[in-house]
């Protein structure tokens, strides 16, 4: 009988979505391609192909074997849609969850009212948790993975060391891409808060992907005061924009 993936961290039995149940457990191209359209937008999402998708894939596996570590920081805390045999808490001690996508795609913003999203920067540190993928299923599962995450430019796939209960290993995860022109580590906080109250797409208000992310980290006992104090002020822009209209 397979092990309780969750036996080290039972009370994040509830908090993680089961990859069965999970929307991204069968994402494709196509998918995102009609959501966008159904919305009205023009499709201008620069999409990788399945070949190019492929290639950065085996790219990011080569010379790896065995069981492979996930570093989760983001959405996939809470719904990785993947089929995993451990579950532990991690901190990537070199990296910081920052507010940094910009999204004019139709996700979570347009180009007229642009969205935002967290990418993993350098910084001095990133709780988070990682999953870990068994190696029989490590091609299975990553293609999954990549059809999620490398949907497109934005992302690198590489590892990076985790510090666990355990010890220190090293995680396949996804970082800010600097050379992509919507990945803005520059980006002020005004920017931040402005991108984050107006944004919406096809997939929601960008301020609701922040409230989702800030929740879950509350819940799952993740510490990130930074993205604390970013809702608080962007929840006070969205009462100002509100006040402003009338509402």
């Amino acid at each position: 009988m397979r092990p309780d993936p969750f036996r080290h961290h039972p009370g994040l039995r509830d908090k993680v979505k089961p990859h069965h149940a999970s929307f991204f457990r069968t994402i494709t191209t196509e998918i995102v391609r009609e959501s966008i359209a159904a919305q009205g937008l023009p499709v201008t999402f620069p999409f990788h192909g399945e070949a190019e998708r492929e290639a950065l894939r085996a790219e990011a596996l080569r010379g790896h074997s065995g069981d492979l570590l996930i570093f989760a920081y983001g959405s996939l805390l809470w719904d990785p849609a993947l089929d995993f045999a451990e579950v532990r808490r991690a901190r990537a001690p070199l990296h910081a969850r920052r507010f940094i996508l910009v999204d004019v795609h139709g996700g979570r913003g347009t180009a007229e009212r642009p969205g935002l999203m967290a990418a993993l920067d350098h910084g001095t540190g990133c709780d988070g948790l990682v999953f870990r993928i068994e190696a029989a299923r490590v091609e299975e599962e990553t293609d999954i993975l990549f059809r999620r995450e490398m949907i497109g430019p934005g992302y690198l796939a590489r590892f990076v060391p985790v510090e666990t209960a355990e010890g220190t290993a090293r995680a396949l995860t996804f970082l800010a891409d600097p050379a992509d022109p919507l990945m803005r580590p520059g980006i002020t906080r005004a920017e931040q808060v402005r991108y984050l109250a107006t944004g919406e797409g096809f997939l929601g208000t960008s301020a609701d992907y922040l409230r989702n992310v800030v929740a879950h980290l509350h819940d799952m006992r993740i510490p990130d005061p930074d993205l604390d104090a970013l809702l608080a002020e962007t929840e006070a822009e969205i009462a100002r924009l509100r006040a402003a209209q009338g509402e």
